[in-house]
């Protein structure tokens, strides 16, 4: 085997390593309104994330006989999110819960309906890289209303937002999904534009223009 045949097995081989990397950030939440389709009327963000947790709980269901495990499924249950922000602007509000304004106020009911929405928020690494989880329909809750009083030192509040996920269809799979995951390294935005496109049907705000299909 030639020095340069070498060279690219090794490079491959480096290319193909498991990442072991911790995220140490959170950043980049984005949601769309996608109510009983698979494309957002228009994609939002929302800034100044800084918590978020996604739970996908599964549980083992055994069957049993002769005294001893005879088949074991998974039951998968509901997807649910917790988000913290450092602010949640009205305008996002009014989107995400189906609350109204009139005259200026704003105001929720026991009639609230909130819009079925797609969402994707950005994991972050010390080198730079970032990994992309896709949630492509779920529904918004309304947040408690908390304040505190200001003492000796100033403590800013913090916001926090729930909602539950649920399976949808993507395009490219076979079976309907309720969370998918993209990863880029620093500087590439491929996977992410990608992702995009399968859970809002549109393209990253900041993507470049796509080129059009022959014969358009």
């Amino acid at each position: 085997m030639n020095k340069a045949n070498l060279l690219k097995m090794n490079l491959q081989h480096f290319a193909d390593e498991k990442n072991y990397r911790a995220s140490t950030g959170v950043d980049e939440f984005y949601y769309g309104v996608v109510g009983d389709g698979t494309i957002a009327e228009a994609i939002e963000r929302v800034k100044f994330l800084q918590t978020i947790t996604v739970e996908m709980p599964q549980e083992p269901v055994r069957a049993y006989g002769d005294n001893q495990t005879a088949e074991i499924a998974v039951s998968g249950g509901d997807v649910s999110v917790t988000a913290g922000f450092h602010k949640i602007p009205i305008e996002d509000k009014e989107t995400l819960l189906g609350w109204e304004t009139v005259d200026g106020i704003t105001a929720t009911g026991s009639n609230d309906n909130p819009p079925y929405v797609a969402a994707i928020f950005a994991k972050t690494y010390e080198d730079g890289s970032k990994e992309y989880v896709g949630l492509p329909k779920g529904m918004f809750t309304r947040p408690s209303v908390t304040g505190n009083t200001k003492g000796e030192s100033t403590e800013f509040t913090t916001e926090e937002i729930t909602a539950s996920f649920m399976d949808r269809e993507v395009e490219g799979f076979d079976d309907e999904k309720s969370a998918l995951f993209a990863r880029d390294t620093k500087g590439v935005t491929t996977n992410r534009d990608a992702l995009f496109m399968k859970v809002f049907g549109v393209s990253h705000p900041e993507a470049g223009t796509p080129t059009e299909p022959e014969g358009v």
